[in-house]
């Protein structure tokens, strides 16, 4: 494992790059903004907008929202625009009750909602399996809350989808891809976060296509047909945390008081108790936690410097999130022993090695790391 030299991720890293300087790609692309002529950018998104308006027969735009500061932002910023927005969300299995409250929070800003729940049944044996072949439990969750929305824009013929941020600028990928300014097949495919797959490579005698309808988006020729653009808020404003999270505050939004459910941040990935699970999965696969992801973005933006980041990391250890594992274990119909059995596959043998009976990673980021 190579570690890039400003922030803390290493090359392990799905689509991180890391030059001859030592420095990633996700650094490189976070640097451009402040070269980025933000009010070029902003003149485009209001003629994105504008063109958006006069197609409408309905709703001039489809927000995907869970609730979270992001989505508020996202709401807020097209509220203000004087967009009327049809906001969706998929519903996952494991809402918090101050994911809820969140989520009601946003609704009252004023906009109309669909809560979209897929059959709990289903959703559970397709993520038991998902894990089961691909260490993963948020395929599903990914294959939904992208695919959903789009599906609901050509059906009702919104004209616009707004996603937040594009996580190929935000955490690495080719420089033509963190340039990007919409989302489409291709783009899904690689940062979708679904391993490469579609609903149609997990059709099987136990999960047939009708079962698996909700998990299916339209084509790239379809929205083409139906003329909707689904774009990246992100790439037209400045796209940070801590002013989302500001603007979010401001409009009712809630952190969580008791602290982080994963990683540095009080206020990210507090919808849902089983997306810890999802970024814990990335310490077997890749040597590192959500920790390292939040903390990364605060080097960036210039809040905190990395050797302190480092020493963060050493005091929170692996996060382990065990009570969300039981609840996780609980829903799919597992014992917790099968499910560190199954996960015990995925580990990464190119980066682990086994070491009197312990499996540590040679040359760690942290020297005197403790090995559980």
């Amino acid at each position: 494992m190579n570690y890039c030299k400003s922030c803390l991720l290493p090359d392990s890293r799905p689509n991180l790059t890391i030059n001859q300087d030592g420095i990633c790609n996700a650094c490189l692309s976070h640097s451009t903004k402040k070269i980025i002529d933000w009010k070029k950018r902003l003149t485009s998104l209001i003629e994105v907008f504008e063109k958006a308006k006069s197609k409408s027969k309905s709703y001039d735009c489809l927000i995907p929202v869970s609730g979270g500061k992001d989505s508020t932002w996202q709401v807020v910023k097209c509220l203000e625009f004087g967009l009327k927005p049809l906001a969706v969300t998929w519903k996952t299995p494991g809402r918090t009750p101050l994911g809820q409250k969140n989520l009601d929070n946003l609704v009252s800003l004023g906009v109309d909602h669909i809560d979209y729940q897929i059959n709990p049944k289903l959703e559970s044996k397709f993520m038991l399996e998902t894990l089961k072949k691909n260490g993963s439990t948020a395929i599903p969750m990914h294959l939904a809350m992208y695919n959903i929305p789009l599906r609901l824009s050509v059906q009702m013929e919104i004209p616009l989808v707004i996603w937040g941020e594009n996580s190929a600028f935000e955490y690495g990928g080719t420089e033509e891809e963190a340039k990007g300014f919409k989302m489409d097949s291709q783009w899904l495919k690689k940062f979708g976060v679904t391993n490469g797959t579609t609903a149609l490579d997990w059709v099987s005698d136990e999960l047939t296509k009708k079962d698996l309808s909700a998990y299916f988006g339209p084509t790239d020729d379809e929205m083409i047909r139906k003329d909707i653009l689904a774009i990246f808020l992100g790439y037209y404003l400045p796209w940070d945390v801590e002013e989302s999270l500001r603007v979010a505050k401001l409009n009712g939004f809630i952190a969580r008081e008791e602290g982080p459910m994963m990683g540095f941040y009080n206020y990210a990935d507090i919808d849902d108790y089983f997306m810890s699970i999802h970024h814990w999965l990335k310490w077997y696969k890749f040597g590192i936690t959500r920790l390292w992801d939040n903390l990364s973005l605060e080097i960036r933006n210039g809040r905190i410097d990395r050797n302190s980041a480092i020493e963060i990391i050493r005091i929170k250890s692996d996060e382990t999130p065990y009570d969300d594992i039981e609840r996780f274990c609980r829903f799919v119909s597992i014992e917790k022993s099968e499910f560190f059995t199954i996960i015990e596959k995925f580990r990464n043998p190119n980066i682990w090695k086994k070491m009197n009976e312990k499996w540590v990673i040679p040359n760690f980021l942290i020297s005197d790391w403790e090995w559980k």
